[in-house]
């Protein structure tokens, strides 16, 4: 019988415990969709045949994402399956790859969030797209903009 740590590595896991990092990716894209489509993490999993635990850990990329359940996942979110690997970097794809060879990836964090993967962020754009009137939308757009600029020129000030 294998040990524990020799079965971890065999689902995707470093020796140190790690999820590779194209999981993480094709977690996190699957968490935007799902909501920005306003559907909860156990909505989906009734959706396909999963408790929201389940779920949970396909997000955080602990567990990996098989190609039937991905087949399913893309229908019930209602997006190609090319959509989990859009935006991924060559930089996480060339961590994966020594992530499953086996070698040690380390990542350089700024530590802060992505903040495409904020909640507060997925509401903010899902509310942006309710607006249903284009001039009032991008006006909005054209507010939040320069609200940004008169914060970032407030920001160095402060640092001065």
């Amino acid at each position: 019988m294998a040990a524990a740590g020799a079965r971890g590595r065999g689902r995707g896991r470093s020796p140190a415990g790690k999820p590779n990092p194209i999981d993480v990716h094709v977690g996190s894209r699957i968490r935007l969709r799902r909501t920005l489509l306003g559907m909860s993490q156990q909505r989906l999993g009734e959706a396909i045949g999963l408790t929201f635990q389940q779920v949970q850990k396909y997000e955080r990329g602990a567990n990996r994402v098989g190609s039937s359940r991905m087949f399913e996942l893309a229908r019930v979110l209602d997006v190609p399956i090319s959509y989990f690997f859009e935006e991924m970097g060559a930089d996480t794809a060339q961590r994966g790859r020594q992530h499953a060879m086996g070698h040690a990836v380390e990542v350089a964090s700024t530590g802060e969030p992505d903040p495409m993967t904020k909640r507060e962020t997925l509401e903010l754009v899902r509310a942006y797209y309710k607006i249903t009137d284009s001039k009032l939308r991008k006006r909005l757009f054209e507010m939040a903009k320069a609200l940004a600029a008169i914060g970032a020129a407030v920001g160095e000030r402060r640092a001065k």
